[in-house]
């Protein structure tokens, strides 16, 4: 007998867990006996449920939410040594591995594509005690994006954070950082910092173009500008898919990590995770090859 679970986070995106809920539960019913879902009502519920699911040794583990709930699904899922194949059906702003993995960002859509699937493999990355599968980024402009209403989230998408980054740019401060890389050893301020597993960051799949979700690495870039004037020049090369080439931007990539801030600096710098609130620096950060397995669409169908 065959058992998927369903973790939905209703107030997702536009609030539309609790339409689509049943109607994925209703698709996954065609290749499962049975099928739970496990509405989400706080922070942490997502964690719990996967975790749950795990021990109860579930056939799959489906997400129903945004970057938030995908990364809680996963820090359930990731500690265990029974792991269950992991999908999930995008709702939040960004989406950034569902953008990697080809999931559709249309919910209704990527629901018709649950039963035409295929397996692969994912990196996962983990930071002290935490895991995350897109992105860790610490720095002044993170700050500032962390503080993007909900309501510009909603209406702009992706946009939101380019917009409120670059209004950043001109006011925020670099930081000292520090780096030992797989043994290498780096000083460098910057007032942006990004460790990505993939190659989409914000819903902007160009910004480091070398990154892939089993690549087996994790990719660290470094910004340096100084000026307002270096720093915007960043921008189009963002999108040009050029951003590592630029001298002021310090690119690496590794396996294990330490990232920390100079003794001189006595504030505490706090790390954005998945584009959640993370733990202050110092950090260990570390990739896990090939930690996971998930459910791709096998061919994409029409609409």
């Amino acid at each position: 007998m065959t058992k998927a679970v369903v973790i939905v986070n209703p107030t997702s995106g536009k609030e539309e867990g609790e339409e689509y809920g049943p109607l994925a539960k209703k698709e996954l019913e065609k290749i499962y006996d049975e099928v739970e879902l496990k509405w989400t009502e706080g922070e942490g519920d997502a964690t719990r449920f996967a975790q749950e699911a795990c021990r109860s040794n579930v056939d799959a583990i489906y997400a129903m939410g945004g970057d938030g709930t995908v990364n809680e699904c996963v820090n359930g899922i990731a500690p265990e040594a029974n792991r269950p194949i992991f999908s999930f059906i995008p709702l939040g702003t960004v989406n950034d591995l569902g953008r990697v993995l080809g999931i559709p960002m249309k919910p209704k859509k990527a629901i018709k594509e649950l039963t035409n699937r295929k397996k692969r493999t994912i990196d996962i990355g983990k930071i002290n005690d935490q895991y995350f599968v897109d992105i860790v980024a610490i720095g002044s402009v993170p700050d500032a994006i962390h503080e993007v209403p909900i309501e510009k989230k909603t209406k702009l998408g992706p946009l939101a954070y380019v917009v409120e980054g670059i209004k950043a740019l001109n006011e925020k401060e670099a930081y000292p950082f520090e780096f030992d890389l797989d043994g290498e050893k780096l000083k460098e301020d910057s007032f942006l910092v990004l460790v990505a597993l993939t190659n989409s960051i914000a819903g902007i799949q160009t910004m480091i173009p070398d990154a892939d979700v089993d690549d087996g690495y994790l990719h660290l870039a470094v910004v340096k500008g100084e000026t307002i004037a270096e720093k915007l020049d960043l921008v189009p090369k963002i999108f040009s898919g050029k951003m590592t080439e630029d001298e002021n931007v310090l690119y690496r990539r590794f396996k294990n990590g330490v990232i920390s801030l100079s003794d001189t600096y006595e504030k505490d710098i706090v790390t954005n995770v998945d584009g959640d609130e993370g733990d202050v620096l110092p950090v260990n950060v570390k990739v896990l090859p090939g930690h996971m397995e998930v459910f791709v669409p096998d061919t994409e169908l029409e609409d």
